[in-house]
Parts: C-alpha cells; structure tokens; sequence
C-alpha cells in the first residue's frame, strides 16, 4: 500500500442519512414521494446520475439542473449548521498515514461545493493530497474513472492503492479499477452488497493499516 483513497459520505463521515432526508424532501415538493431504501440503489453514485435516473423514472418535469442546485443547497446547509464529526476512527487512520507519510486522497461522487465543505467543516484539510468530486469524472460510480483519475494525480500505480469504501457502486468501481478496497458496512448508508470488497469492516476502528 502506497497510498488510501477515501470515499467521503458513509465513509469520512456519517452524512447518507442527512442525504437522503434532503433528496426525499425536494423529490416531494414535486409530488415524488419515495423511502430511503427508494434511493439505497444510488448509493455511492454522482448526483447528476442519481437525478438523471429519477427524472426519467418518475416523469419529473423540473430542469436536472433545478434539482440538483436545490440538494446542494440543502446538503451544504446541513453541513453547516449541524454538528459534525468524522466517522470513529477516521482521525486514527489520517493520523498513522500522515505519520507514516502516506499520501491520503478523497474520491466522492458528491458535487466539489459539498465535498469541500465537508472537509473543512471537519478541519481536516491537511490530511489530503487532494480532493476529487463528482464534478471531475464524466461517468458515476460503479465506473472506475474516478479512482484511476485519482491513481495518476498520486503517481501511483492502482495495484498499490488502497480504497475505503461503504457502498456497493463504489466497492464495484475501486476493483475495477484495479485496487484493494476495505468495505465499510455503514448500516447508516442502507443495505450495501459489499461483496466485491476484499475484506469488510462493521467499523472503521477494525482497520489495520500496518497489514496492507
């Protein structure tokens, strides 16, 4: 292992939930009204994705684009307002890599305003290389080009690359990217089939690095 590219939600911290209420409150202002297990499906997916199917699906009259800026607008807000914490055992993780001078990277499906958010809002801007969004692939998640745009802006080879990841879209991508990926069973992030996973976690704390 050379270097650990992380998912962000479900992984980095516990944000499905709050993901999920939002996109099911501006999906009912149109008179969609779904579950969260609805959505379980789109877990790990780009939101221009998410909303592309949706739109399709349910006959959704809005612009994508109206759809999309309302999420964002009510993720970010959460994500200020709210108290937030990374996940149990996330600084840990940070922190053995930082020591050991692994680089860290973020690969997540949100859009970037959000995924910076997120990180700043956790002060950890310093545990990483870089952060990579939905914005900066051209196809979601279980696709693999997220996670080997990230490989060649570490200049490291995938096979030397280790992913952390909670979601069934995005084990299936790290893998076919060519990397090690630790499945995280966020049960918070719905009913995920990790099964792609080399190995699965009930909790991040479980995760030794020193073994990969």
């Amino acid at each position: 292992m050379k270097a650990v590219i992380f998912d962000m939600d479900g992984v980095i911290i516990d944000s499905e939930p709050m993901h999920t209420a939002v996109v099911l409150e501006v999906l009912s202002s149109y008179e969609i009204i779904l579950t969260p297990a609805d959505l379980d499906r789109f877990a790990g997916m780009t939101m221009h994705s998410v909303n592309s199917a949706l739109k399709a699906e349910y006959a959704i009259q809005a612009p994508l684009e109206e759809i999309i800026a309302r999420e964002i607008e009510g993720m970010i807000h959460h994500t200020m307002e709210d108290p937030q914490q990374p996940i149990n055992g996330i600084p840990e993780i940070l922190t053995y890599l930082k020591k050991n001078h692994i680089p860290a990277a973020i690969a997540s499906s949100s859009p970037k305003e959000l995924v910076t958010a997120v990180v700043r809002r956790l002060g950890l801007d310093d545990y990483f290389k870089f952060l990579l969004s939905g914005e900066n692939v051209t196809q979601s998640k279980p696709h693999p080009e997220i996670y080997l745009q990230a490989a060649v802006r570490l200049n490291i080879s995938p096979a030397d690359c280790l992913v952390i990841e909670d979601s069934k879209n995005g084990t299936i991508a790290a893998k076919e990217a060519g990397m090690t990926c630790i499945g995280f069973q966020n049960l918070n992030s719905g009913l995920q089939d990790l099964s792609r996973a080399d190995i699965i976690v009930d909790t991040l704390t479980a995760i030794d690095l020193s073994q990969f």
